[in-house]
């Protein structure tokens, strides 16, 4: 399909900007969705923007939709429930399916199929909500000891984790997290570059270094204060490394059955050993966001992003 057929297409569908939700996320996906809505309406599209609330059968049916841009962040837009929905509705929507994002939320599922399917992740201990949080610590201080990450199991933008640099206080905040998001992961603090990777269709776009300034690690703060993160793109990387990093982000996007955009994060020990963290099935599209600036250095301004976004999901 050419992309003046694409675009003709495009123009006769009323398209709903899905954002906001209840997630902790929330505010996240309100500065995505927004930007998203502007940058369809400035390109001339049928453009709505819903700020989806727990109600949202009713919101979208009332809307009278024909697609579907999903900028919700977090639950329920990037856990599968309203893909399914949408499906349900015979609604076309952009990125990942229902499978692809029940699993990509998970961070233990993803780092499970990261293992089986031989993309380098850290080591990792589960607590379940009904788990005991002291065992679990003990097991992780036996497994590879500190310093540690915790983690929510289910949650992104950084949200909830926290460094344990020794066990003093350990506890308590693997018992803070575990109490605010219930299921957790406790991984080792793996040393080296803060990078992440996104993934256009097929086209894996240029690595972007992360270097807070005022974090160990890219917090949520690090990620949404402007001026906390210095992004240094390319990432400073040889020519071989970048080319394995490149080579397993598609394989890691692929094998949980992503489609159209996601981004991958990751450390990359002593400028040389990747070990992938997690994968964004709807990353951040705001002004301050890892996957525009990733594609704008790529030479695909902000508009055409969430114009390969949108048509892949006319496929």
């Amino acid at each position: 399909m050419s992309r003046s057929d694409i675009v003709r297409r495009l123009r006769k569908r009323r398209i709903g900007v899905l954002m906001g939700g209840w997630s902790s996320e929330r505010e996240v996906s309100l500065l995505s969705g927004q930007r998203v809505l502007e940058s369809l309406r400035r390109q001339g599209y049928q453009a709505v923007g819903i700020d989806i609330n727990r109600s949202f059968v009713d919101q979208i049916r009332q809307a009278k939709i024909d697609m579907a841009f999903i900028a919700l962040h977090g639950k329920p837009g990037e856990d599968g429930t309203m893909q399914g929905f949408l499906e349900l509705m015979g609604i076309p929507y952009t990125g990942s399916g229902v499978t692809a994002s029940a699993i990509a939320i998970d961070k233990v599922f993803t780092k499970m199929i990261f293992r089986q399917t031989g993309i380098p992740t850290p080591d990792f201990v589960a607590v379940g909500a009904d788990d005991d949080v002291a065992e679990g610590l003990a097991e992780a201080e036996k497994r590879f000891g500190y310093p540690m990450i915790v983690k929510p199991r289910c949650e992104g933008s950084s949200v909830g984790i926290e460094l344990l640099a020794g066990r003093r206080g350990a506890l308590d905040h693997c018992e803070r997290v575990w109490r605010g998001f219930g299921d957790l992961l406790i991984e080792p603090f793996v040393p080296g570059i803060i990078a992440t990777v996104g993934i256009l269709g097929q086209e894996v776009l240029p690595i972007l270094e992360l270097v807070p300034k005022s974090h160990e690690y890219y917090s949520y703060e690090a990620k949404y204060t402007r001026g906390e993160t210095e992004f240094i793109i390319p990432a400073r990387l040889d020519s071989r490394t970048e080319k394995r990093v490149k080579e397993l982000a598609l394989k890691a996007h692929n094998s949980l059955g992503c489609k159209g955009f996601s981004r991958l994060d990751l450390i990359i020990k002593d400028s040389r050993y990747p070990y992938f963290l997690e994968i964004n099935t709807i990353p951040g599209l705001t002004d301050l966001s890892d996957l525009p600036a990733q594609a704008e250095h790529a030479g695909i301004s902000y508009d055409e992003l969430i114009f390969r976004i949108l048509a892949d999901a006319l496929v």
